[in-house]
């Protein structure tokens, strides 16, 4: 029996994620000795030990179900483009997408402990661990959104997969979801419409335009109303519905929503990387170390 002690000592010691600890434990009888050869063996420690290092890179990918009811756009990092651009990684990538969509976990700590769908003898953990140290670079599933509906999703990848976009529609109109989807990549919305907009966010917003109306010599007493005025530029630029046609500027999206009959329910664009710090290193250094087995 494996004590919950052994497992805190020997994850301690190696670093190695507590299932990991829990399992090779269990399997060498408690011997703590021959659970880190094992480890070892697995190439649990070394895929530990490059978790600390940056991944900036990496790939969104989009799992649509063939009745276009069931979706799920994931972003997985990696540390460098060449790895990103790696059948293997593409492989796990796009099996991430597909094990979201039909196995419907609550989160990435959730999805980590299913049964990987493509081997359902290990977790998502344990074969994201097994490409780690088959590959050499830190990994790590960042964030995924999944859909049901009632409608229809669209999804789409721009540059190979630096962007992905998943749209959800009324109704089935793959030429219109599609162009939503371009209009999603190019606009950069964060919100679906005016409605969805925080309260603190536009209070926020609201405080900002009317700083610079006082600012322009206007008194204060009709502030408010040209604050109210420029709002609709707010909107035009963060509500998507809001935003002109990025086929035809002459129109909003609202307007093309309208004369095709359909509106839109939700969205979800993931940029690769968006919002990582990425490590800036001295070329000559990193050499350095390379050549020193860091």
């Amino acid at each position: 029996m494996v004590t919950a002690a052994q497992v805190k000592e020997l994850r301690e010691k190696t670093g190695a994620g507590m299932m990991e600890c829990k399992k090779v434990l269990a399997e060498t009888d408690g011997n703590e000795e021959k659970a880190i050869e094992l480890l070892k063996e697995r190439g649990v420690l070394k895929a530990e030990k490059k978790s600390g290092r940056v991944a900036a890179e990496g790939l969104v990918n989009t799992y649509i179900s063939d009745d276009k009811k069931v979706g799920a756009i994931v972003e997985v990092n990696c540390e460098t483009d060449f790895v990103s651009r790696g059948d293997d990684f593409k492989a796990f990538v796009a099996s991430i997408a597909k094990q979201v969509a039909t196995q419907d976990p609550k989160d990435v700590e959730d999805l980590l402990a299913q049964k990987y769908i493509e081997d359902e003898s290990i977790t998502v953990q344990e074969a994201l661990t097994n490409l780690i140290a088959k590959i050499g670079e830190n990994m790590s599933i960042r964030r995924f959104n999944r859909y049901e509906t009632e409608g229809a999703l669209t999804g789409y990848l721009h540059n190979e997969g630096a962007i992905g976009v998943l749209v959800d529609l009324s109704e089935d109109n793959e030429e219109l979801g599609q162009d939503i989807c371009l209009q999603i990549t190019a606009g950069k919305p964060e919100f679906l419409n005016e409605d969805d907009v925080p309260a603190d966010r536009l209070e926020k917003e609201k405080e900002i335009l009317k700083a610079q109306v006082i600012n322009e010599g206007r008194p204060e007493n009709v502030a408010e109303k040209i604050v109210m005025g420029r709002l609709g530029k707010f909107y035009g630029e963060y509500c998507l519905v809001d935003q002109e046609f990025v086929k035809d500027s002459s129109q909003l999206v609202k307007d093309v929503l309208k004369s095709k009959g359909v509106t839109i329910n939700r969205f979800a664009r993931l940029e690769r990387g968006e919002g990582i710090e990425k490590k800036q290193e001295n070329f000559a250094e990193e050499i350095a170390k390379q050549v020193k087995g860091v």
